[in-house]
This record gives C-alpha cells, structure tokens and sequence, in this order.
C-alpha cells in the first residue's frame, strides 16, 4: 500500500525534488567560489588596480577591501561576525 502512495504522490514531485537539488549544488558551488582564496586574490587585485588608475577612491578601495576579507572569513551559515569553528590544524 505504501508504494502506491509513494508511486502516486512522490512521483510527480520527482522533477521538483531534481530541480531543488539541482539549485543546492549551484549555490553550493558559488559560495565555494567566492570564498576560493585564488578569487579572492583576483578581487583584491583587481581593486588595487582600480585604485592606481584612479577609478576608485581610496576610501571606496578601503571599503570595497574590508568587504572582500570579512566575506572571505565569513562562512556561510554562521551569522555575520562569527568566528569560524576551530578544525584542529595550526595555520
């Protein structure tokens, strides 16, 4: 009885239920993405470039700056400003 219920009512959420999973791993690739020390790298020297060419100002470059490290030290999931949990290695 029970797997004509499943087969009945799970089945044509299936599509649904891929597309949801579909969308976790996207987001979960752009978070990786974005906090990727090489990514970051590239954005501070991208700003730095900004900077010399007089795009920017230097306090926009500050700002843009502190932006880009507290998101790199900031972990999804945690609230803003939470210290990363300790994973036993030494740096």
């Amino acid at each position: 009885m029970d797997l004509l219920f499943d087969l009945t009512v799970g089945l044509p959420l299936l599509p649904l239920r891929a597309l949801v999973k579909i969308a976790e791993v996207i987001q979960d690739q752009a978070e990786m993405e974005l906090h990727h020390p090489a990514a970051v790298r590239r954005q501070l020297e991208d700003l730095e470039e900004a900077r010399r060419s007089g795009e920017i100002s230097e306090e926009e470059e500050r700002q843009a700056m502190t932006e880009i490290l507290e998101r790199m030290v900031t972990q999804p999931g945690l609230p803003r400003g939470a210290p990363a949990p300790y994973d036993g290695e030494e740096e």
